[in-house]
């Protein structure tokens, strides 16, 4: 099932933030976030190809390169690769406030090991993505309606989509085990209660549907707005909201 939905949310303006804007929303049954990175590059690349008769977009003088398959890597290998910090190593959340302390991150209160990682990303790895890549395994800590990874129970099945250097998909394994959901949603509550503005409210709703039963689950969302910008050149998306 999918949805083209346009959407408003009660956030800044910047050349790539627009409280209205549209996405695409897509959910598949006895499917993953594997399945999702695959719909994701294809339909993309797709775009691209019927936008402008070629895979390879030249966007305000540098060639993006949409051809299939595209870069994949985790949030923690992209860390280690732009700042050399390697959070394989780094197990405690004091080990991990101190590195961000040492590398001029910005603490806030209750911080976690999760966080920094994700903390680290934006501050020094956002930005670098310039060609298509999918950065995937997030921390637990950040993404509260997503499925663990079996292998390290810190760690989850979603990838962002980055292109040059700014988010354009987000998607995960749906988490669907409703005592674990209802845990995160009780851990994003005391974050709330602690100053954190994005944590998620209590939906006993949802929790009660999962309870009833849901299969596993692949979801998706792309920034439609943000790949019309792209394939037109225009530099704020402003010029494409229209």
């Amino acid at each position: 099932v999918y949805e083209y939905g346009r959407i408003f949310r009660n956030e800044g303006m910047d050349v790539k933030h627009n409280p209205e804007f549209n996405t695409i929303e897509l959910y598949q049954a006895y499917a993953d976030y594997t399945d999702m990175m695959e719909i994701t590059e294809n339909v993309i690349a797709h775009m691209a190809e019927a936008a402008t008769g070629s895979m390879k977009v030249n966007y305000q003088g540098t060639e993006i390169d949409f051809t299939p398959p595209w870069r994949r890597m985790t949030m923690e290998e992209c860390v280690k690769e732009y700042t050399g910090v390697d959070f394989a190593n780094i197990n405690t959340d004091e080990e991990a406030l101190a590195i961000a302390k040492e590398k001029g991150i910005e603490i806030t209160p209750g911080m976690r090991r999760g966080e920094v990682i994700n903390a680290f990303f934006e501050e020094f790895g956002e930005d670098k993505l310039i060609q298509p890549t999918f950065i995937t395994h997030h921390p637990v800590e950040v993404s509260p309606l997503t499925k663990r990874k079996p292998s390290d129970k810190r760690l989850v099945e979603r990838f962002e989509l980055f292109i040059g250097g700014r988010e354009y998909g987000n998607a995960y394994s749906e988490l669907n085990d409703p005592i674990d959901q209802r845990e995160r949603f009780v851990e994003q509550l005391k974050q709330k209660e602690a100053g954190d503005e994005e944590a998620n409210d209590m939906d006993e709703d949802f929790c009660e549907a999962l309870e009833y039963g849901l299969p596993p689950t692949g979801g998706m969302g792309i920034g439609i707005d943000r790949l019309v910008m792209l394939a037109t050149g225009m530099e704020t998306i402003r010029e494409v909201i229209l």
